[in-house]
């Protein structure tokens, strides 16, 4: 299944994505995408409901993050070795963990918001996954049975105040609208094998990124049991797993992001964003 999640922000509604593409309206059915609700066992009983008769959402529909404001959002730096060596960095021997702002969540085609300091703004196209159930002290073999689903997430970030403003990477990440994410989240049960996707960004038309999931150094099995020795993931939590090489930081001419700048984004199968650049 997709899930979405759709409406004026703030104001989003539960909906279902059909086997024709059209968007159902199952808050008759179901809160929002929280807690039980994206339980695996919860979501295997919704997709054998029909939703034929849920009401079909007008087209043109803003589309918000298809969870609500997660309690956590964790991210993974360095995940891809062409970008770590394009960053200047050695390759991790263990997952490199950092937090970002839920509250930097925002839709897939809402405008990114250049903050008034910011002079390094720059993309960031990740596998997101969503976790479905609590989970500690996980193996890999059993992480997967956590997922609720996967996505499309841009994490974006300040370059200056990720090296020169105390070296904290989160503060440079956690910006309004730094994590667009969606359209859509595909459960598990659709998305089948990874790490034949490609993952993909365009800045202005021009591919500026593109990589397949599988160059990945750690898997999202991995990263989840990794995650869980250390910490308690819920349900709605959002892992961003890490970006492939082609950003803009640490070349010889950075084209950081400006006013009017287009990024479209995707993951095979996981959907795209479409995003403008705004002050």
């Amino acid at each position: 299944m997709k899930l979405v999640r759709f409406g004026n922000a703030g104001q989003e509604r539960p909906g279902i994505v059909d086997q024709q593409g059209c968007v159902r309206d199952v808050s008759g059915r179901i809160s929002d995408w929280v807690g039980e609700a994206i339980a695996p066992a919860s979501l295997a009983a919704l997709s054998a409901m029909d939703i034929a008769s849920c009401p079909i959402v007008p087209a043109g529909v803003r589309l918000g993050p298809p969870v609500p404001t997660p309690g956590k959002v964790v991210c993974v730096g360095l995940n891809y070795a062409d970008h770590a060596e394009e960053t200047g960095f050695e390759l991790p021997s263990e997952p490199l963990v950092f937090f970002k702002s839920p509250t930097a969540i925002c839709g897939p085609t809402d405008p990114i918001i250049i903050p008034r300091t910011a002079e390094a703004v720059d993309w960031e196209v990740e596998l997101a996954c969503v976790i479905g159930r609590p989970t500690t002290g996980v193996s890999e073999k059993e992480a997967m049975a956590a997922v609720a689903g996967f996505g499309v997430a841009n994490d974006v970030t300040e370059r200056n105040w990720q090296f020169q403003r105390g070296g904290q990477w989160s503060k440079a990440k956690s910006a309004d609208t730094f994590a667009p994410l969606g359209p859509w989240l595909v459960t598990p049960d659709e998305v089948g094998d990874l790490g034949s996707r490609r993952i993909w960004l365009q800045k202005n038309d021009v591919v500026r990124q593109d990589s397949l999931l599988s160059r990945m150094i750690f898997s999202v099995p991995r990263i989840i049991a990794h995650l869980s020795e250390f910490m308690r993931l819920v349900p709605g939590d959002v892992i961003l797993t890490g970006t492939p090489r082609g950003v803009a930081y640490n070349k010889s001419d950075p084209d950081y992001l400006r006013p009017g700048d287009l990024l479209r984004c995707g993951i095979d199968g996981l959907g795209e964003q479409r995003t403008e650049i705004v002050l």
